[in-house]
């Protein structure tokens, strides 16, 4: 199906300045923004209240945060993408967003029936939800390694700390049956291995790239990930 607008790129020279120190060298990502749906009823909201301007704007700011959090200063520690590609489409499956290697997904259904009326709350939800899925293209999975539960954890992780999130009703610390049952479980044990090791994520997600093993955890913590989860869940059994 064509979408009712033409597609817009954006050519987008991200300069990141962590400590005031400039990074060497800029990385130009190019992205394009396509809405597949634009008759149906969630890809006409798409149209009139969130826009291809606005994500593309989005989509800068999103791939900013996550290179500054993730610690990937300089080209060389990041995915090499040259395009990012965000199609607005029909989703057959129930998700409300996905990814498939350069392309993020965002279901028109979850546009029209699961975010709140009115454009800012629309377009908070929204970006929202482009911080979980860009997550997932630019995060390491460890050439496929990593438990799924884990990255999705990633994901909600680098959500919470853009703050796009809703705290009430968000999972609690301590919650869950496993540490990587994935999002809010898995996000909120990532910011308990954070407060014993500062930066403990970004690194983890670093340490990644190649292959995921287990015993990272006790490379930087010092403890097996089971030994970690039975201290983080009895410290929060009352």
């Amino acid at each position: 199906m064509l979408a009712r607008n033409p597609h817009l790129t954006l050519l987008s020279l991200l300069l990141l300045i962590p400590s005031s120190v400039l990074v060497q060298g800029i990385l130009c990502v190019k992205y394009k923004v396509t809405n597949n749906a634009g008759n149906t009823p969630g890809g006409e909201r798409f149209n009139t209240e969130i826009g291809i301007p606005f994500t593309l704007k989005t989509a800068e700011k999103i791939n900013a945060f996550i290179w500054k959090l993730f610690k990937q200063d300089t080209a060389a520690k990041r995915r090499k993408l040259p395009v990012l590609n965000i199609n607005i489409t029909i989703l057959t499956d129930g998700a409300w967003g996905e990814t498939g290697f350069d392309t993020v997904y965002i279901d028109t259904g979850a546009i029209q029936y699961n975010f709140p009326a009115g454009r800012e709350a629309g377009r908070y939800e929204f970006t929202s939800l482009l911080y979980h899925e860009m997550t997932h293209i630019f995060q390491w999975h460890g050439n496929g390694t990593a438990p799924g539960g884990l990255s999705e954890g990633v994901a909600e992780y680098v959500k919470i700390k853009s703050k796009y999130y809703h705290p009430e009703g968000y999972t609690k610390p301590g919650e869950g049956s496993k540490w990587d049952e994935g999002y809010g479980v898995t996000a909120r044990f990532l910011e308990y291995c954070d407060s014993l090791r500062p930066d403990f994520t970004p690194d983890f997600n670093n340490k990644m790239r190649y292959v995921y093993k287990e015993e990272y955890f006790q490379d930087f913590l010092g403890k097996t990930v089971d030994q970690i989860w039975n201290e983080y869940k009895a410290k929060y059994a009352n």
